[in-house]
């Protein structure tokens, strides 16, 4: 009896493993799990890009930029990366933006210009405003320590003589707050060195601003005042005014209005007496002679 019921159970279970079996083969159970394939692994580098907007003119600093991750393949050769200059204040060592950069875009060559480089001058000049050169020497210049991107006031000295022999002079500050873009062909202060002695500084103004220190050098002798670090709003602003009512970019300059005015010469009455000559100062008139009585020859001239 108890072989009997092995033998049954024998069948049963070759059955049921000849059932399971089959039903692998239907349902695919029987193929070898395939391994996925790993894919392999991206290059990545860090790239320089903008921290923040930043406007053309701006010089780059370090809190204005920031390293950003980059799959390699998608950085062109333009662009400034960590793996080429790992020191950002190397990289942006001179850097001054020429075109308008938003916060994330990466700084290439196309959007920076370097100190030195072609075009660099004209990229520091904020939009609106013209750069403009002037003589100077190391007494007009704060003894030659005005450097690039300093602030200084425009001071004019001019002969406001009468025409009598004496000599009279006035000084006027006609713009303030200028910031003064190059000295000589230096736009970019050096590494310690705290001066810069030149013949030519170049000054950042408004277009009529321009104009009024360009009629200004005519009248006489232009001087440079250097003003105190943070002593600035930012703007140049004509003597006489404040930075609110400066807003006629088309106005014509008033140099006048901002000047002393000169004084007036006087005519001088020249008298001949019996052969002898004598001069005085006299009140404006034309220039006429007269005799008088005692045969005296009175000569006046007006100068103008």
């Amino acid at each position: 009896m108890n072989v009997m019921r092995f033998a049954i159970l024998a069948v049963a279970l070759v059955a049921a493993t000849a059932a399971v079996m089959l039903a692998r083969g239907m349902l695919g159970g029987g193929t070898p799990a395939s391994q996925a394939a790993t894919p392999a692994p991206i290059g990545i580098t860090e790239v320089l890009v903008a921290a923040k907007d930043i406007a053309p003119g701006h010089v780059l600093d370090a809190a204005s930029v920031r390293w950003e991750e980059w799959p390699k393949t998608s950085v062109p050769g333009t662009f400034i990366t960590k793996d080429a200059q790992p020191d950002v204040a190397k990289a942006i060592d001179g850097m001054v933006v020429r075109a308008p950069l938003v916060a994330g875009q990466p700084i290439g060559e196309g959007s920076v210009v370097r100190a030195g480089a072609a075009g660099f001058l004209a990229a520091t000049i904020k939009p609106g405003m013209r750069g403009i050169g002037i003589a100077v020497t190391a007494e007009t210049s704060a003894g030659g320590f005005i450097l690039p991107n300093d602030r200084v006031d425009v001071v004019l000295t001019r002969d406001v003589s009468s025409g009598n022999g004496r000599k009279e002079f006035a000084t006027q500050t006609v713009l303030r707050d200028v910031r003064v873009l190059a000295i000589d062909q230096t736009a970019h202060p050096e590494k310690d060195k705290d001066n810069v002695v030149g013949k030519t500084a170049t000054l950042e103004l408004t277009p009529v601003q321009a104009e009024m220190l360009a009629q200004a050098q005519q009248l006489g002798v232009i001087s440079l005042a250097l003003r105190a670090l943070g002593d600035s709003n930012g703007e140049p602003v004509t003597a006489g005014k404040d930075k609110d009512t400066e807003k006629s970019k088309d106005a014509k300059p008033a140099l006048a209005a901002v000047l002393p005015p000169r004084r007036p010469r006087t005519a001088d009455v020249v008298v001949i007496r019996y052969g002898r000559r004598s001069q005085s100062a006299g009140e404006s008139g034309s220039s006429a002679a007269t005799q008088t009585p005692g045969g005296d020859a009175i000569a006046a001239s007006k100068l103008q």
